[in-house]
């Protein structure tokens, strides 16, 4: 068991998870079908079809809670709608056609720490233009994005808890493996 464990470990530590440094410093722009805003604390609350872009990173969702720090930051809450989970799409630095993406019933998102958080039925996956690299599924996934770290636990909550759901991880191989020789049509 611990070798299993020790083994998922490293496998998250592979996982090449930066998003796309330029995005910290564009604008957030957001559509949505129903808006209310409360300038004293703030906050906005969104329905209908809500997308927020800024720069890469692209969420959505039926719903969403937007708060503005005193410093600026935006903390994001992204919850699904009927048979449709929460979304979020960015690009990775480090090559071309990199991107992560997540879906959950509820994400919350901190731009200061740039952390996403996921809450049931979480699934987040890491693309090379359309190939999967890696993927990990559980009820709850922390995303960090500036120190490259995942964290899952088998609670929707963010614990672990015995006799909770069982997560799962996939890796793809980094490199293309060379094919087998072929071997001779009769031969033995």
């Amino acid at each position: 068991m611990k070798k299993i464990f020790a083994f998922a470990l490293l496998g998250l530590a592979t996982l090449n998870a930066v998003a796309e440094r330029a995005d910290a410093s564009k604008q957030a722009v957001v559509d949505y079908n129903s808006l209310h805003v409360d300038e004293v604390t703030q906050t906005s609350v969104l329905s209908g079809n809500v997308v927020v872009t800024k720069g890469t990173l692209l969420l959505h969702a039926e719903k969403a809670l937007v708060k503005q720090t005193p410093e600026d930051d935006m903390l994001v809450t992204l919850t699904a709608g009927a048979g449709k989970p929460a979304t979020f799409r960015q690009k990775r630095d480090g090559g071309p056609d990199l991107w992560v993406e997540g879906e959950a019933q509820r994400i919350e998102y901190d731009e200061r720490t740039a952390v996403m958080k996921l809450f049931g039925a979480a699934k987040i996956r890491q693309t090379e233009g359309t190939r999967l690299t890696n993927e990990i599924q559980s009820e709850f996934i922390s995303y960090d994005s500036l120190r490259e770290v995942f964290t899952a636990r088998n609670d929707a909550a963010g614990g672990s808890t015995t006799g909770g759901a069982r997560g799962r991880m996939i890796i793809a191989p980094r490199k293309p493996r060379p094919a087998a020789p072929a071997t001779p049509t009769g031969a033995p």
